[in-house]
């Protein structure tokens, strides 16, 4: 049993995109939280992609793994709102410095996925 104001550090796993704006959400909450994880870049790394949508059933990041408990398809809004919930961190009001719950801009999007027709 862990002292009165103490908090077990969880283990967490973060499957992430380069750059979109989920993505940045949930490394936002994680930093502001100042959680250590690990992070699968499942764009520089299609294994990783593999691991995430075998882990999670499903093919939509990001996940987020914390303590064997896979998080599917999820903003930094309700990583931050799950943590708080389950008591791993205490609610903090510090700004995170990016939207948590933001899809990608058009632009970041549209340089990641060009087709030519």
């Amino acid at each position: 049993m862990l002292p009165f104001g103490t908090m077990e550090t969880p283990k967490i796993t973060a499957y992430l995109k380069t750059t979109c704006g989920w993505s940045a959400g949930v490394r936002a909450v994680l930093a502001k939280y100042n959680l250590q994880y690990t992070e699968k870049d499942i764009i520089q790394n299609p294994a990783f992609r593999w691991e995430m949508e075998t882990k999670s059933g499903q093919p939509l990041s990001p996940c987020v793994e914390i303590n064997d408990k896979m998080l599917a398809d999820i903003s930094g809004e309700e990583v931050e709102e799950y943590l708080i919930q389950n008591q791993l961190v205490q609610p903090s009001g510090a700004d995170a410095g990016v939207p948590l719950n933001a899809p990608c801009s058009t632009e970041q999007h549209d340089s990641a996925v060009q087709m030519r027709l």
